[in-house]
């Protein structure tokens, strides 16, 4: 079976996109494809390189038994686009930053996380919650465990 190696990607990688590898981490791991699955997170800026996620955003993932103490934050690198099979951005801005590192040969990898949720949510999108108050990272906690749900049956059918 072939590695499937997922990478999530939001603005500074200390809200988002660790959400989401913790989340899909999680996921995957209750389905038993750890071994299968390769999940990291990255932001477009440099802003918060080697921190850890924003305190706000482990206090709610820890609250539903996600821990991202370990995580620490990264920017995307052009290697990332060749090592990834899937590049998902949390919101179309960090999309386009993607699309313009991105080689035009692995663009077809692209795109946004929340193309794979189920449940109808306000938008496609998930917004960033670090300027908001705690009811924001409740609500990209639902929007990520909704898309990581629908990620990993995607990947159990079409690529498993």
């Amino acid at each position: 079976m072939k590695k499937i190696n997922i990478l999530f990607c939001c603005m500074g990688n200390i809200c988002r996109s660790p959400t989401a590898e913790a989340v899909f981490r999680a996921r995957v791991e209750e389905a038993g494809l750890a071994q299968h699955i390769l999940i990291d997170s990255v932001g477009t800026h440099d802003y918060h390189i080697g921190k850890p996620p924003d305190t706000r955003a482990q206090r709610a993932a820890s609250q539903r038994g996600y821990d991202m103490s370990m995580l620490r934050g990264r920017q995307v690198e052009v290697a990332d686009f060749s090592r990834f099979d899937f590049v998902l951005a949390m919101d179309c801005d960090n999309l386009g930053i993607l699309r313009r590192l991105c080689p035009e040969m692995q663009r077809g990898r692209l795109g946004l996380f929340m193309e794979y949720a189920s449940r109808r949510h306000a938008e496609g999108e998930v917004p960033d919650p670090y300027y908001g108050g705690a009811d924001g990272f409740e609500r990209v906690l639902d929007m990520v465990e909704d898309a990581s749900e629908g990620l990993l049956r995607h990947i159990q059918k079409t690529l498993i």
